[in-house]
């Protein structure tokens, strides 16, 4: 810089509410949506305990994938006082092309995240909560610390709801998995979320086998634990591939699988390749079924979370029955 001249004054980094959503999806071409077939259609919320839930929320200061990921059971769930809360912040360190959460530079944690999460798990009367996270690649560990703090204070102040997690992949995080595990959520749920062959274009910040074997070590960990992983469909996967991933989580040894129906945020983001009928579901759900899951939740709405409670005890009584069988058959 010449001598006498000075540096023009450094602008204040905007917040997070005036950031663009998806910077790194703004150059793109547009992938214009297709049309929603009747299946897929839902009605926008009305009902008062869909309200409620909302401004508990900002009172609480607290996010929710439900929001975020622009969920299209929000309205069902919410009125239900049914809510996914999103730790870690709103913004993610990742960009994959399927997603709605906000990408770029997270914020500092709150520190109050955890006891806020579970004052509002209390105040909801939760029999079953489910908490995930954006990716945090910026943290040394992946912001496992959280998620265990968020599950120490969920157990004090509502000892008697059960806890679902769906974390991120924890990539070169060591430790951070088995410290999670330790932490004994009651399901450790972790979203594969397409075929290995989509990965580069859909999911290219994760690798396929790291997101497998993170399921296969909680089981290792504790092989008490229910783990968790759940699949889109629509996106260009063949039903082959579909099957050869439901073989790879057996034998990582998942106990549960979701598949729902991709659908598109934006013109930004991945083009829909067809939308899947219900009857496919069907069949998707009765081949998972006999490849040894112990519970398939399987439609065009279906997304991690929907319905967890009540997946949740069916999970439980499919495992008991399980264990049933087996001490029949070994007294046989």
């Amino acid at each position: 810089m010449p001598i006498g001249e000075t540096a023009p004054p450094i602008e204040p980094e905007r917040p997070l509410s005036e950031r663009p959503r998806h910077p790194e999806k703004a150059h793109r071409p547009d992938n214009p949506p297709k049309r929603k077939p009747e299946w897929i259609r839902v009605k926008a919320p009305t009902a008062p305990a869909y309200h409620e839930t909302r401004a508990l929320m900002r009172d609480l200061k607290l996010h929710t994938v439900c929001e975020e990921a622009a969920c299209p059971n929000i309205g069902e769930c919410w009125a239900k006082k049914h809510a996914t809360f999103m730790i870690l912040g709103s913004v993610c360190t990742r960009a994959c092309a399927f997603c709605n959460v906000a990408t770029g530079r997270p914020d500092l944690l709150d520190p109050h995240e955890p006891e806020h999460v579970a004052e509002a798990v209390a105040k909801l009367g939760l029999e079953h909560v489910v908490i995930t996270s954006v990716d945090r690649d910026d943290l040394d560990d992946g912001g496992a610390a959280h998620f265990i703090r968020v599950i120490e204070r969920i157990r004090a102040l509502a000892p008697a709801t059960t806890i679902e997690i769906l974390t991120p992949d924890f990539l070169n995080k060591e430790g951070a998995i088995e410290a999670v595990a330790a932490a004994k959520p009651d399901v450790f749920n972790h979203n594969l979320e397409t075929v290995p062959r989509l990965y580069p274009r859909i999911r290219p910040g994760a690798r396929y086998f790291h997101s497998l074997r993170l399921l296969q070590r909680v089981k290792e960990i504790d092989p008490t634990l229910f783990t968790k992983s759940g699949l889109m469909v629509g996106l260009g996967e063949t039903r082959e591939e579909l099957y050869q991933v439901m073989d790879d989580l057996r034998s990582a040894g998942a106990d549960f699988l979701t598949l729902g129906q991709y659908l598109q945020p934006t013109p930004k983001h991945a083009a829909i390749d067809r939308f899947v009928p219900p009857a496919e579901f069907d069949d998707m759900k009765r081949m998972a079924y006999g490849k040894g899951f112990l519970m398939v939740a399987a439609s065009p709405l279906t997304r991690s979370s929907y319905h967890a409670g009540d997946d949740f005890r069916r999970l439980r009584e499919a495992r008991l029955a399980q264990a049933k069988a087996a001490r029949a058959n070994g007294a046989a």
